[in-house]
């Protein structure tokens, strides 16, 4: 008997007293709204054609090159570069880091968030470099999404002041901290690429993550993965903290099913947003119990609650109004994380997949 309580207290004292890496703040999760209504269960994300990486892991982002190619960034680093119907693949670069997403500009140059690496400008002829690490004499990193409007003004997001992915072996473990610990310390940042001159938009999001600009270029829409929301922020914002009363912040769709991801414009008016993971109740109601939080963490990885997988893909319109719902429930893609529209084709962004997906639009119908 004393044998079992000594290693009841031994074990009460390491969950309390083990340090570890966060300081996790108070906030309280909505209650999850379930998959009804606008997102009521379907199975249209779930019979994905599938394009063959080639041994490759991760399709994070697709765009379309203005020659009309595909280039995504899987895990290794790589910059892969393969025709819309997946013939010709080939690596364009490898940054030796992680890149999460890239946007073109006028000139073809490629502008890609590594989130090892930095913002980093990529030539046509594939020469890197760091174009921008640093904002207001403050390191960024954790750079994530990139999209430039047509000025050539480059805005993008930096995900964490707290974890650095090159300080914790990778982007997961990071992002795990982070929304952890919801010390809400990710950013907006523009970048001007004439002047080179680089400004806060907005600080304070619990992991600030995909970004997309309105038709008239006056407005970002910018996730926010952490609190399960997107925001509309103007681009003349200068260094607004969300959750203070701004008229230059507003939260357009809130309360989101999963964890929202990378935003992407689409046709027809639609902007794409993915949803990498469903919500988990144990972590929302661990929301406003940080001392809880922090004892879970000491616990070996395979007793956290995790997310299970779930695809799940949504379009809206500027207004907020959802006009596309796609699901998969059994998750067989893994972590459905955005979606690139093209005439004919949507393509499914991926963290994980070892294969491009993409379906025929005629699932929209």
């Amino acid at each position: 008997m004393k044998i079992l309580l000594i290693i009841v207290l031994l074990s009460m004292a390491y969950s309390l007293s083990w340090p570890v890496p966060i300081e996790p703040e108070s906030w309280k999760a909505p209650s999850a709204p379930g998959y009804t209504d606008q997102h009521a269960v379907n199975q249209r994300l779930g019979q994905l054609n599938q394009i063959d990486l080639q041994g490759y892991e991760g399709p994070e982002h697709v765009a379309i090159s203005p020659t009309g190619q595909l280039y995504t960034a899987v895990v290794d680093g790589s910059l892969l570069r393969l025709n819309p119907d997946g013939s010709e693949l080939e690596v364009f670069v490898n940054t030796g880091g992680r890149i999460l997403g890239f946007d073109f500009d006028t000139s073809g140059n490629i502008i890609a968030a590594d989130a090892l690496k930095g913002v980093l400008k990529i030539t046509p002829d594939r020469r890197i470099e760091v174009l921008v690490d640093e904002v207001e004499g403050k390191p960024i990193r954790y750079p994530n999404s990139v999209v430039i409007a047509s000025n050539g003004m480059i805005y993008f997001t930096d995900s964490s002041s707290r974890f650095a992915p090159a300080d914790w072996n990778g982007t997961f473990e990071a992002t795990m901290l982070d929304i952890v610990e919801q010390s809400a310390t990710g950013r907006v940042i523009a970048y001007d690429s004439l002047s080179g001159r680089t400004r806060v938009i907005a600080q304070g999001l619990s992991f600030a993550n995909g970004i997309a600009l309105s038709y008239d270029e006056q407005t970002l829409f910018v996730v926010e993965t952490g609190r399960y929301r997107l925001w509309k922020i103007g681009i003349l914002a200068n260094t607004i903290t969300i959750g203070d009363e701004s008229p230059d912040a507003s939260v357009l769709l809130d309360n989101l099913p999963g964890y929202p991801d990378n935003l992407m414009r689409g046709l027809e008016g639609r902007i794409w947003l993915g949803l990498a993971k469903p919500r988990n109740a144990t972590i929302d109601f661990m929301s406003d119990k940080p001392l809880l939080r922090k004892m879970v963490l000491r616990f070996p990885r395979f007793l956290w609650p995790m997310p299970e997988s779930y695809g799940h893909v949504i379009a809206f319109t500027e207004t907020g109004q959802i006009v596309a719902d796609l699901q998969d429930p059994s998750g067989g893609y893994p972590e459905t994380t955005g979606v690139t529209e093209i005439d004919g084709r949507l393509y499914i962004q991926s963290l994980h997949a070892k294969s491009l997906g993409w379906l025929d639009k005629s699932t929209l119908k």
